[in-house]
């Protein structure tokens, strides 16, 4: 019986290509040749000297070949290590965005890296809410909930977004684990220090991943929702950046990225072009206290900070607007938002 197997790059490649890293040390330290620079096979250089006939390839699938070539050293760096993504605003709006997320998830899982996708699911929450005339609100970027949006919170992230997650990677041709902080007690909540204000919203207390580990060895992607229970099994909201860097932290990541609806960190807020492109803990903490990061930045840089204190390598604040901006992120060294280092 004569299998035909499918063209590599109809595998690999995502429907836009990647651009061409340039080189930058404090992004990635590419791999060498020996001179000591980096070997780059373009296009160009294998053209064919005579002219073209049927049997060469065409310039697209040159071009397809390149960009391969080009994300080798990156592949290789990255190869066994986990990278924990927040996945959450613009992005989980727009089809088109998620479908384009998710199949880069994939990728990365496909060409040896170990995804942990952690979801929030703001703007279906807010859709749930209007239907039973509950209208959201919000304090430093954190969301208000009372008894009755914690419900419609479990009930959307745990019990639709969750499983929709995990179909779509299912579709995209990898296999997922739906869970949420609950279960196995991965996460344990307290209440917090603005209760009175916030009503269940908590904090992580403590992180569980051993249910997650042999999930992740399996070549398995776990998708996690971001609800958990304090001692007594009282439910509570769990912001999904503060959850995604205690998850990371835990588990020794490589890379902790927030993938959500903003650009990244601004020099200054009025101005979308003063993107800060990377920058240390010490730099972040002063845009803070000098107020250049405000509202629902805040909790996204803290996660950072907290998740770089505890030993995970890089965190990037990156743009879900932007198609395959994980990709941009991790096998190139350009970047599409703010890394923040150690």
């Amino acid at each position: 019986m004569l299998l035909t197997m499918p063209h590599a790059s109809s595998l690999l490649l995502p429907s836009a290509a990647l651009p061409n890293p340039s080189p930058n040390p404090s992004r990635v330290t590419p791999l060498a040749s020996g001179r000591g620079r980096l070997r780059r096979v373009c296009a160009s250089s294998v053209a064919p000297a005579q002219p073209a006939s049927a049997s060469q390839p065409s310039a697209p699938a040159l071009s397809r070949v390149d960009v391969l070539s080009e994300a080798l050293p990156f592949i290789q760096r990255f190869r066994g290590k986990t990278v924990v993504v927040k996945y959450g605003g613009a992005a989980m709006k727009s089809p088109e965005l998620q479908s384009s997320v998710i199949r880069d998830l994939v990728l990365l899982s496909c060409v040896g890296l170990r995804p942990v996708l952690v979801h929030g699911g703001g703007p279906e929450i807010n859709s749930w809410l209007g239907r039973v005339g509950v209208e959201p609100q919000f304090r430093n970027g954190l969301r208000v909930t009372d008894a009755l949006t914690m419900e419609v919170v479990e009930m959307v992230l745990v019990g639709k977004v969750n499983k929709q997650l995990v179909s779509l990677i299912s579709v995209a041709g990898a296999t997922a684990v739906g869970l949420c902080g609950k279960d196995a007690r991965l996460l344990t909540a307290r209440p917090s220090p603005d209760a009175a204000a916030l009503g269940f919203v908590g904090e992580v207390t403590r992180v569980d991943p051993s249910v997650l580990h042999p999930i992740i060895e399996s070549g398995h992607i776990p998708v996690i929702a971001t609800v958990a229970a304090d001692e007594t099994g009282q439910a509570y909201n769990i912001n999904a950046d503060t959850a995604a860097g205690e998850i990371a932290a835990a588990l020794g990541a490589e890379k902790l990225l927030l993938l959500t609806d903003v650009s990244g960190i601004l020099a200054n807020r009025n101005d979308p072009g003063s993107l800060v492109k990377e920058i240390d803990i010490a730099g972040v903490r002063q845009m803070v206290a000098d107020g250049k990061v405000g509202g629902g930045m805040i909790p996204k840089v803290e996660c950072c900070v907290r998740a770089l204190a505890q030993g995970v390598h890089t965190a990037s604040i990156i743009d879900g607007r932007v198609p395959h901006s994980l990709l941009l992120e991790i096998l190139t060294d350009e970047g599409t938002g703010t890394m923040i280092t150690g």
